[in-house]
């Protein structure tokens, strides 16, 4: 998967948006305004930060090498996951609708039952 897949699937979740708080070369995708991934690119490889849970996140490190600890970001619930093409894209889908998934349940109750009935709970948490 390459930046701009990732990038439209990011987007194709529901209700998210991009945003670019920390200037041009970072972008944020939030949903309501919680982060659920960044985008940004060292050496001119593209890296996605994902939110995911602790145990989730270690056995990813561990079975993939372009999976690290979340660069500045809190390491143990974020994963830095570099695209370089050694990752199969279903498994970075998977990783993103994951942490999407972990931002939603973590939003305020009311927030997060009007996306419910907006748009489904098996749309939001896949």
């Amino acid at each position: 998967m390459d930046d701009s897949a990732a990038r439209t699937h990011m987007l194709s979740r529901p209700e998210a948006w991009e945003d670019y708080p920390f200037g041009p070369d970072v972008a944020v995708f939030k949903i309501r305004k919680k982060m659920f991934a960044t985008l940004g690119y060292e050496d001119d490889v593209a890296r996605v930060n994902l939110k995911c849970d602790p145990e989730e996140a270690q056995f990813l490190r561990d079975m993939f090498d372009a999976v690290i600890p979340g660069y500045h970001m809190n390491k143990t619930h974020w994963n830095t996951v570099i695209l370089d093409g050694s990752i199969p894209s279903g498994e970075i889908e998977r990783m993103i609708d994951r942490s999407y998934s972990l931002v939603v349940r973590g939003l305020p109750k009311a927030e997060r039952v009007a996306l419910e009935v907006r748009h489904g709970k098996g749309t939001l948490y896949r």
